[in-house]
């Protein structure tokens, strides 16, 4: 990685296809050229209209820059690959959102989303990592070794990870917890930029150098 190159890592999305455009309009007049890694922390369905155009976005994203662009699985991705293997996950699913991506699809069951989508989606890591930061959607087990081994832990930890503050080894940057009051919640180990854009929020890309663990800069986008 250039010494130069910006990391833009993104908030949960949820099908607010309209503000993932902007955001991204925002990151290139913000690189205005240089290098940059887009990393996306997951959440990309469910509760917004547009589930469909958020997946075909990112997928597009990564098919022009694969090196470059890494997205991350959230726990309704995973809720959603659960439907297709066990029973009783289908209920769940669908009273957090699961019915608002069924509609964008067009669909009337998980069963019939395009194989493609799918496959993308069961594919997608739970962790990527840089010289300074942990990117993952939920968090960490406070108490467990450090990147945390329990793929469930994150996809869906809340507490204890967000009352305690442990140091990690590196900056932990995630979402999955949104924030009332739209703006990302800066800790001394962690960053949350869930900033809640499906309830009326931001969304929002924080902007990471190579020389600070810390954002640099937020880039945000609301609903209007």
């Amino acid at each position: 990685m250039d010494a130069d190159t910006l990391t833009y890592a993104v908030g949960d999305i949820h099908g607010c296809a309209d503000l993932l455009d902007a955001l991204l309009d925002k990151i290139e007049a913000h690189a205005a050229g240089r290098p940059r890694r887009l990393v996306f922390l997951g959440d990309y369905i469910d509760r917004g209209a547009d589930s469909a155009r958020v997946i075909e976005t990112l997928r597009r994203l990564q098919w022009r820059d694969e090196g470059g662009v890494t997205c991350l699985m959230g726990n309704h991705e995973a809720m959603l690959l659960k439907t297709l293997h066990e029973r009783g996950a289908l209920d769940l699913w669908l009273r957090n959102g699961g019915c608002d991506t069924l509609h964008s699809f067009d669909v009337d069951g998980p069963e019939y989303l395009p194989g493609d989508v799918l496959d993308w989606i069961e594919a997608l890591p739970t962790l990527h990592q840089d010289t300074q930061r942990w990117y993952v959607h939920a968090g960490f087990r406070p108490e467990a070794e450090v990147p945390d081994p329990d793929e469930d832990a994150r996809l869906w930890i809340r507490e204890p990870f967000l009352s305690e503050e442990r140091d990690y080894g590196r900056h932990v940057v995630h979402g999955h917890t949104p924030l009332s009051r739209g703006q990302p919640d800066v800790r001394a180990f962690r960053t949350n930029l869930d900033t809640g854009a499906v309830y009326g929020g931001a969304l929002t890309a924080a902007v990471f150098g190579l020389s600070a663990a810390k954002a640099v800069d937020f880039l945000q986008v609301r609903a209007r």
